[in-house]
């Protein structure tokens, strides 16, 4: 397994879950890393990333000033901190490594965050 994600669960909507996504991956500093979601029923969908040199950080609309995506390369994981979650942030949350910020190569297994109104 290259990209384990964990850290996903139940939350009251207005709480906070932080993802981590631990990579097996030797040059993983190297990596532009990314989280995405898919809700049920839905298509999977950007959530945010963080570029290798940790200068650039894109965030999808719908999570802007909720969601903080970082990485820290001693430990080859990245992190997603998500405050004030809604009903709708719903989903399984998959992480993603590639060398480019709008593409993917390698990509982990989800891990669920339920959050109930």
């Amino acid at each position: 397994v290259q990209l384990q994600a964990s850290g996903g669960g139940l939350v009251q909507a207005g709480g906070s879950l932080r993802l981590s996504c631990v990579a097996s991956i030797r040059t993983f500093s190297r990596y532009d890393m990314g989280w995405f979601r898919q809700a049920p029923g839905k298509e999977r969908e950007f959530v945010s990333a963080i570029s290798w040199r940790v200068d650039t950080t894109n965030y999808a609309d719908s999570v802007k000033g909720r969601f903080t995506i970082s990485r820290d390369n001693a430990k080859n994981t990245v992190y997603l901190q998500m405050n004030s979650l809604k009903p709708e942030d719903t989903a399984v949350y998959f992480c993603a490594a590639g060398y480019d910020l709008k593409k993917y190569e390698i990509w982990g297994q989800g891990t669920l965050v339920t959050v109930s109104s």
